[in-house]
Order: C-alpha cells, then structure tokens, then sequence
C-alpha cells in the first residue's frame, strides 16, 4: 500500500513540475564562437529596458534563460559589454535562438514562437517596400541635383503610392492575423500615423484573447487617445 501511495506522490510532482514547465517561456540560446560571457533576457516596462533573468557562460556556448510571460509581448537577449540586442516575441513555450559572438545581433534565427514566425514574414514583405522607397529616394536625389522638376514629381507620385500599398499590407496582414498578438503589436509600431478607421478595423478583427493581450489593450488605448484628441 506504501509503494502505491508513493508512486502516486511521484506521479503527482511529475505531472505538476510538467504543468509548470508548459506555464513558462524557456529561451535556449546557441552562440557560436562563445566561450565565456554574461547574457540577459530584458523586456520593456514604461520605456526602461527590465532584466528577468540573467546566466552567466563558462567554457559553452549554450544557456536557458526563463520567464513566465502573462501575455505574449516582445523580449530582448542582451549580451553583457554590449549595448547589442536581438528583439523576439515571447511567449510560454520553448523558444531557440541560434547566432555568432562576432554577429550577434543581425545573424540569428529564432524558432518556437508563432508570434516571432508571423512577425518574420511581415518583416520580409517590409523590407522589400522599404528597398523600393530607398531607390525612389536616390532617383529623386538625382533627379533634384540635375534640377529635373518633372521627374522630381513622378517620383513624389511613386513613393506616396509606395507608401499607401504598404500601408495597406500592413492593414491586411494585421486583419489577416487577428487571432495572434503579433496583430495589434503591429497596429502600434507601423501604422501609428494611420487613419483611426483603419485602426478601428483591426482592433475590432481581434479574437477576444487577442483583445486583453498586453498589445491589443495597448491599441485599444492609443484608439481612443487619438479619437479625444481629433475632438
């Protein structure tokens, strides 16, 4: 009866330290090169970076770090002696980031977050209007310096549309992915300047989870910030 009992105590510690472990972010972090040094994992808190936890590395180039995130929200890794971070989107699951000591910040690869796979793809549209808008800028540079007027205004032309059509991705791919936090986080970082009806659009698409996330309160607020000061 004793061993049936304690197999019983056993099998209820397993199960709790398991139901525990599913209640927290583990950040396993793969540095190549790395031999000995100090790593943080930091979030924002009213625009001041917070440290969560911190490791210190001795003869390896992997660690975990650990938090228990309340609501899925953007996390830093940050190396010690360096201003250098690599941003993430946190959540409560096991989350991979593999880069190199010499390029720490700009080669790495993150995987185990949906919100961080969402992001990237966003990022990787971003990137190409924001190629296109950068030759715009040299063409009417150019264009300017050779005091060609009627070029100067084509390429006004193209870069408001530029501007629009990526205004209008961003719009799109936030409704598309309004069950994820990485919508409204979106919503306030690259569509601050958009019309409050756009806003209204993505923050009503919003699953109710999404909507008492951290960010979707967060968008929520800046709505109605904007619409009292439009009065």
């Amino acid at each position: 009866m004793k061993k049936i009992l304690s197999f019983v105590f056993i099998a209820v510690v397993i199960f709790s330290c398991t139901k525990e472990e599913k209640d927290k972010m583990y950040v396993k972090g793969e540095v190549s090169g790395l031999k000995k040094g100090k790593f943080y994992l930091q979030k924002q808190k009213d625009s001041v970076f917070v440290t969560v936890d911190s490791v210190m590395v001795n003869g390896t180039d992997t660690f975990i770090l650990t938090d228990k995130v309340e609501s899925p929200e953007i996390y830093y890794l940050k190396m010690s002696r360096s201003d250098k971070k690599i941003p993430f989107f946190g959540e409560n699951d096991t989350i991979v980031i593999k880069t190199n000591l010499d390029k720490f910040s700009y080669l790495y690869k993150i995987k185990g977050s949906e919100n961080q796979e969402r992001l990237d793809k966003f990022k990787e549209t971003y990137k190409k209007f924001n190629g296109k808008d950068l030759d715009l800028v040299k063409a009417r540079f150019d264009a300017a310096a050779a005091k060609d007027q009627d070029s100067v205004k084509k390429i006004e032309k193209l870069r408001n549309q530029l501007q629009k059509r990526k205004y209008l991705y961003a719009i799109n791919f936030a409704i598309n992915n309004s069950d994820h936090e990485v919508a409204p986080y979106i919503a306030l970082t690259e569509l601050n300047y958009a019309k409050t009806k756009w806003l209204d659009s993505i923050y009503n698409s919003l699953t109710p989870e999404v909507k008492d996330s951290k960010y979707g309160k967060n968008l929520q607020e800046f709505i109605v910030r904007i619409k009292v000061a439009e009065e």
